[in-house]
């Protein structure tokens, strides 16, 4: 896997630009995957709010972000800059609660009736 300037520094902005940012197979609304399914499902369910980025309109993301975390799997979470994991880690982390107490230690806001 390899990853141009231009696609890495587009993944950098996204990370650095948003608090929370999901990169996946769809949309929040659409997910193409039950794996972004899942994921979108977690982060709903603990009232995150994040911005989900479809790699499947962009072939170029699709492929950076695996070489840009060194991780070979969609989706990937991202929390203030940092690949935070996939969709097994996010789902033992909210299983066991560390993924609520996660983004509270990044100091993300959690409101579950949202």
């Amino acid at each position: 896997m390899s990853l141009d300037e231009a696609t890495k520094q587009r993944i950098t902005k996204e990370v650095t630009d948003n608090e929370v940012v999901l990169f996946m197979k769809g949309t929040p609304v659409f997910p193409m995957c039950g794996f972004s399914a899942a994921s979108v499902q977690i982060l709903s369910h603990l009232g995150v709010r994040f911005k989900g980025i479809n790699v499947m309109e962009d072939p170029a993301i699709r492929e950076g972000i695996k070489a840009y975390s060194d991780w070979p799997t969609i989706p990937q979470l991202y929390v203030k800059g940092e690949f935070a994991g996939g969709c097994d880690i996010m789902k033992e982390m909210y299983m066991s609660g560390e993924l609520s107490q996660f983004m509270a230690e990044q100091g993300i806001e959690l409101d579950p009736a949202a």
